[in-house]
């Protein structure tokens, strides 16, 4: 019997080996250009990390395929890997599956939050790697801020395409939210 990789297992697929656990410790430390409070394990971009004998592989998953941060984490993952020692560093892209919200931490979501931008609620639409289940609907996004419900979306897109601009009406204060993918 096959079955899938739980959400957990997709989102922090950490390695088992101790080599390529302590690559991917060093890579887990780099931040997301656009959101510096985020490492792109928080994020869940980063998928796997592979010490071999000729080198590293490293698998970052883009929240978007045309994600302009993307180039920017490659080469501050392949940075971070050189600079802890490790030699011949491949970032390579993977698009399938596609990334998720769901893959966010926690953690990263409580980041997001203290740095005034409203954390994904809910979850992704089912897809197959995914849990399965009904669409969401959103009915408010609350404010970083003052934790108001009273919001309303003034652009689908705010400061990134991954995220929409809202405005508080308790506290009139902008925000950007961050879509639920």
């Amino acid at each position: 019997m096959v079955t899938s990789p739980s959400l957990a297992q997709l989102a922090r697929p950490r390695p088992v080996d101790a080599e390529s656990l302590r690559a991917w410790l060093v890579a887990a430390t780099v931040v997301d250009p656009e959101i510096p409070v985020l490492t792109i394990e928080d994020l869940g971009v980063l998928r796997s990390v592979t010490v071999t004998p000729t080198g590293v592989d490293v698998a970052l998953t883009p929240t978007y395929s045309g994600c302009p941060a993307l180039d920017a984490m490659r080469d501050d993952v392949r940075d971070a890997l050189t600079a802890a020692g490790y030699v011949a560093v491949t970032v390579r892209l993977v698009l399938s599956p596609a990334w998720t919200t769901d893959w966010m931490s926690e953690e990263g979501k409580r980041k997001l939050i203290e740095y005034g931008i409203a954390a994904p609620t809910g979850h992704a639409a089912a897809r197959p790697s995914g849990p399965a289940g009904p669409v969401r609907l959103q009915l408010a996004v609350k404010c970083p801020r003052c934790n108001s419900l009273n919001t309303r979306e003034l652009a689908h897109f705010g400061s990134t395409s991954c995220k929409s601009l809202y405005e508080c009406k308790a506290c009139l204060e902008p925000f950007d939210y961050f879509k639920v993918l």
